[in-house]
């Protein structure tokens, strides 16, 4: 059996500025055998991730907070309980629009792998 504590798991920041806690990935030493990675997100109020896009599938998750996502040319505000799909190679961003932070799931399936993400600005 597997579980996995979000504490437990290292933050970091993504390249897109998004704080980042990998849940599960099959390729970060742990028994895990799916071919998705699962990553527990934050935004910070007033702050909006640097676009970028992958060639995988992403799906987003907002477990709370609220924000808007941008995907490509379209715009849409999130809130908890939302489930956003994210085709791959969609240019994408999201703001925390509210006065908490933006916290939220992200899947990704194959699992994360840096040569798979392209970030469009610095």
């Amino acid at each position: 059996m597997l579980i996995r504590q979000l504490l437990d798991c290292p933050e970091f920041v993504a390249g897109d500025g998004t704080r980042l806690r990998e849940l599960l990935h099959p390729d970060r030493g742990y028994p895990f055998s799916g071919r998705y990675s699962l990553a527990h997100a934050i935004v910070a109020p007033g702050e909006t991730t640097l676009r970028h896009r992958l060639t995988t599938l992403e799906i987003y998750y907002i477990i709370s907070g609220t924000g808007r996502v941008h995907l490509d040319e379209t715009s849409r505000d999130v809130e908890s309980g939302d489930s956003i799909v994210i085709p791959p190679h969609t240019i994408q961003s999201i703001t925390a629009t509210g006065h908490e932070p933006l916290v939220f799931l992200c899947i990704v399936d194959p699992a994360w792998r840096a040569e798979d993400e392209d970030v469009l600005e610095s």
